[in-house]
């Protein structure tokens, strides 16, 4: 995770000097994407992510803001909470401040964060690139999909099959229901198909 954390830290150098301040907050974002149940929104899913996002950084309009937004929109994430993207959103705010960082970078940070919670269009293009490249994992071939949603059930190992099949397939209908999951044309022409596939077959499933 060395380049994750390369990443991060040239980053950060456009705001601060501090290179304790720097590694403090690299610590946090590698221990709370650590954690033990944690199992797919882990450091490598930064990974992944960011190798999509960096297919298409010609076309974001402000990288900064995309990279705040990567490795901080799934830094707070708790099974048993519904607030994980308000509360991520509120830690990016209060370090991007210790930063110094511009409240224009600060506000579109926030509300990137939080659009990864429905995945809906938005008027801003860059947030489609994020949320797109969020859902990525849903078009890949069906053995990488399959470890996604075993993973992804893992993190929810609290609770019986009953109660998590209920509210799985409310989030594979609400995806189905879509006019497009895809809201860019270059991460729909790569995934939609495959993706609307392979969550049917997951919901067959359930």
């Amino acid at each position: 995770m060395s380049n994750l954390k390369e990443i991060f830290s040239n980053l950060l150098i456009n705001y601060t000097t501090n290179s304790s301040l720097i590694n403090e907050l690299w610590d946090e974002v590698e221990k709370n994407y650590s954690g033990k149940k944690r199992h797919y929104h882990t450091l490598l899913h930064l990974e992944n992510l960011l190798t999509k996002l960096t297919e298409v950084k010609s076309e974001i309009q402000n990288w900064e803001s995309i990279l705040f937004t990567l490795f901080y929109h799934d830094i707070i994430y708790t099974a048993l909470k519904s607030d994980n993207e308000e509360n991520s959103a509120l830690l990016a705010e209060k370090r991007m401040q210790q930063l110094s960082v511009s409240n224009d970078i600060i506000e579109r940070c926030k509300n990137q964060i939080l659009a990864t919670k429905s995945h809906s269009k938005s008027t801003d293009s860059d947030t489609n690139y994020f949320t797109d490249a969020d859902l990525s994992v849903l078009g890949q071939p069906w053995e990488i999909y399959s470890l996604y949603y075993k993973n992804v059930r893992k993190e929810y190992a609290i609770y019986p099959d009953f109660i998590y099949n209920t509210g799985r397939k409310k989030v594979i209908q609400h995806f189905l229901s879509m006019n497009s999951i895809y809201k860019t044309d270059y991460f729909y022409n790569q995934f939609e198909k495959v993706a609307k596939e392979n969550l049917m077959k997951e919901l067959s499933y359930l």
